[in-house]
């Protein structure tokens, strides 16, 4: 019973290791589609598109093992939390995967339209905050650091109000049709910003379930103040 055991929580320290991986694989995907969207390098597109079958592949091992687990085990409160918070943050690695390889494909849909350097900017500012965001996220899992999970939303909220203002600076492109065009195009790359940013919350707040027992939303539209889940 006791080798049993033994091994469980080898697994599922096997586990944990492997999304942390997977932090460092989504954040990779991220850093190489903002210069992609910077340098307008479609090999490189190509190559975020084509990554993303590494992550995709960790996505199902994780999701695979844990069920195994799960089959053959009978963990305790704390053992289930740590398997919860793992399957979740699997997923919005995944999902922060995604949104790099939609943005590498939206490149390629204006590879040659003319560009505005203003919105380039805006979305660098954003690109680099998001990856800060999802960078200390995945600390504050490697670390069990509860305060640093919770400067989450504080960092968030100036991906949400660059978002907010790109309406206005695709509006100043309304001169120049095909520029429009790509500005339009740039909107779609701004919100799956503001959405890797909103995954990086989410895994901070996983981190602070693992750490309190409770779930509690960092910050919800009807409760400014956070509103706690089931637990």
């Amino acid at each position: 019973m006791a080798q049993a055991r033994r091994h469980f929580h080898e697994e599922l320290e096997g586990l944990e290791l492997e999304v942390l991986g997977m932090g460092e694989v989504a954040d990779r995907a991220l850093a190489e589609s903002l210069t992609t969207l910077d340098t307008d390098d479609l090999a490189l597109a190509e190559r975020v598109i084509s990554n993303d079958d590494e992550l995709d592949a960790h996505y199902i091992n994780v999701e695979r093992t844990t069920l195994e687990l799960l089959a053959l085990q009978t963990p305790v409160a704390v053992d289930l939390r740590l398997i919860s918070v793992i399957l979740h943050t699997n997923l919005h690695l995944e999902r922060v995967g995604d949104m790099a390889v939609n943005i590498a494909k939206l490149v390629k849909v204006v590879h040659g339209l003319p560009r505005n350097n203003s919105i380039l900017t805006t979305l660098g500012e954003m690109g680099s905050i998001a990856r800060e965001m999802l960078r200390a996220a995945m600390e504050s899992f490697a670390r069990r650091d509860l305060d640093l999970a919770q400067t989450l939303p504080e960092m968030d909220d100036p991906v949400d109000r660059l978002n907010r203002g790109m309406y206005r600076e695709v509006a100043s492109c309304a001169w120049d049709p095909q520029m429009l065009e790509w500005a339009i195009r740039m909107m779609v790359v701004s919100r799956q910003l503001e959405r890797i940013g909103d995954h990086a919350v989410d895994i901070a707040e996983q981190v602070a379930f693992l750490l309190t027992g409770e779930f509690k939303e960092f910050t919800d539209a009807s409760h400014p103040g956070g509103v706690e889940g089931p637990r």
